[in-house]
């Protein structure tokens, strides 16, 4: 929350904000998940016994992290908003320039903000209810199958699908770098030579950090959620031990990121640091906090609860 609050600031304070506004919206997105992640968890640390309809819509409402599973999945839809902007503008960049307009990207935030509400609204109120005074959020479905339906589509439409969106898209932008160097070389243009191999180095730094901090970050829960729906008993030491572990090295990685953040936020004052930097160490941990999320959730469920999502 530290670091996006960081990122907020240096791009509100360049005026940033205005030219990389899906980027600006990414960082809301994950301060506020870092905001609910924190309410939400200190709720449920709370032992509060439901009752009446007041306990029903405090579970449904705010011990269900409904609030939170709308910013997480809004986090999701706008990262693949962001490279599938970034793949526009580079590999097909006459098309963008004339056919994407301002309204274009403003309806796309706010397709991540409506979206997520009537998914995470839709799936909640019809699964979840307080039984013995405790709020059991993502639990009642109506038959086994559409429990596994409803998973299957998860997992493919924020796992699967934006993972591909990340590889085919950096890929591809990173082809059109290289063909555009190989084309400046060949007309003798050297002078240009260091930057375009620069540019083709922070592209595959992109790529990586996002595609693999993504997949990382959310493997773990997928998979223990994997087990879970599987018909035989399973053992929960090894994917419960997978979400500590990645969250040993998310922190370790994000502290390191940290640092470097505030030193370029301490040196942009001066006037010194560009916002690209900030943007590419903000994709580099972006994915800490919905890992984070998921690593609790995972706790919620070991010790014998089930928190949706």
């Amino acid at each position: 929350m530290a670091t996006n609050g960081l990122i907020l600031y240096a791009m509100l304070a360049s005026k940033q904000h205005e030219k990389n506004v899906l980027i600006f919206h990414q960082n809301v997105f994950d301060f506020l998940s870092c905001l609910f992640l924190a309410i939400w968890f200190s709720l449920r640390l709370c032992t509060i016994h439901l009752t009446g309809s007041g306990g029903y819509w405090l579970c449904t409402i705010v011990l269900s992290g409904v609030f939170l599973s709308t910013t997480l999945t809004g986090s999701v839809i706008n990262l693949a908003m962001v490279t599938v902007e970034r793949y526009l503008r580079v590999v097909h960049p006459v098309w963008s320039k004339t056919k994407i307009k301002k309204w274009m990207i403003y309806s796309a935030m706010a397709f991540a903000w409506i979206g997520p509400i009537i998914y995470s609204v839709a799936r909640m109120f019809p699964t979840t209810a307080v039984r013995h005074g405790r709020c059991l959020a993502y639990f009642f479905y109506e038959s086994e199958a559409g429990k596994l339906i409803a998973f299957y589509y998860h997992i493919f439409s924020y796992y699967v699908l934006i993972l591909l969106i990340f590889i085919v898209c950096y890929w591809r932008i990173l082809v059109v770098i290289r063909r555009q160097a190989r084309v400046m070389a060949g007309h003798g243009v050297f002078g240009s030579s260091g930057a375009q191999a620069q540019m083709q180095n922070n592209v595959i730094k992109t790529m990586l950090y996002v595609s693999v901090f993504y997949a990382l970050s959310w493997l773990p829960r997928y998979t223990y959620a994997f087990l879970q729906h599987m018909p035989m008993a399973i053992n929960n030491t090894a994917p419960v031990a997978s979400y500590y572990l990645v969250t040993i090295i998310a922190f370790s990685l994000h502290l390191r990121q940290s640092l470097r953040l505030r030193h370029q936020v301490q040196s942009s004052q001066t006037g010194s640091t560009s916002t690209d930097s900030l943007q590419e160490d903000h994709r580099a941990s972006q994915c800490k906090c919905q890992h984070r999320a998921w690593t609790w959730k995972a706790w919620h469920w070991h010790h014998g609860g089930n928190c949706g999502n």
